[in-house]
């Protein structure tokens, strides 16, 4: 999982993790941009990656996970939706984002010309329904500290819907 010096301590346990764009880029500010990380967590899901909460930002997403291979799910997202974000960036000629993608790349990702996220996903054991708690409401409200929002629930692109008895755009796990 990268050069991070952090680690999936329990793989088949919740956990929360933060996944950066190189250099805190902002990519996802279009829907199409957005729905390739949904769409490959709702494959994911349907192959058991447990997801209990999400918000993705313009640059950065943060997720509560859980699956029998955590480490491998998570490189398979970061590696497929890297690949996908830097075609959909070329084929919309957004050149600009994609020569910084270039331009900040580590030294040793010599097998490709750009890289899409930062090394590493910082993973938190989700240890009780406190923490998890916590990590929830955290996620939700980070559009709203960013003052993005008024409320949670006005961002389109996290789970807080769901937790509000509404519908979502990505189905979650509710049950932990």
């Amino acid at each position: 999982m990268g050069r991070s010096r952090y680690t999936i301590t329990d793989p088949k346990q919740p956990h929360f993790i933060t996944l950066t764009v190189l250099h805190w880029i902002p990519v996802f500010t279009r829907k199409e941009a957005v729905d390739i990380l949904l769409d490959s967590l709702r494959f994911l899901s349907q192959e058991g990656l447990k997801v209990y909460a999400y918000v993705v930002l313009e640059n950065h997403c943060h997720l509560v996970v859980q699956s029998n291979a955590l480490d491998r799910d998570i490189s398979r997202f970061k590696s497929y939706t890297a690949k996908q974000m830097i075609k959909y960036l070329a084929n919309n000629n957004v050149r600009q984002i994609l020569e910084q993608l270039a331009f900040y790349k580590k030294a040793h990702k010599n097998d490709r010309a750009y890289q899409f996220w930062q090394e590493g996903v910082h993973p938190e054991l989700i240890q009780n329904d406190s923490m998890m708690r916590q990590k929830i409401d955290y996620i939700h409200q980070n559009p709203v500290k960013r003052g993005y929002v008024d409320e949670a629930v006005h961002w389109r692109y996290s789970s807080a819907r769901d937790y509000a008895g509404q519908v979502g755009l990505l189905e979650i796990c509710r049950q932990w």
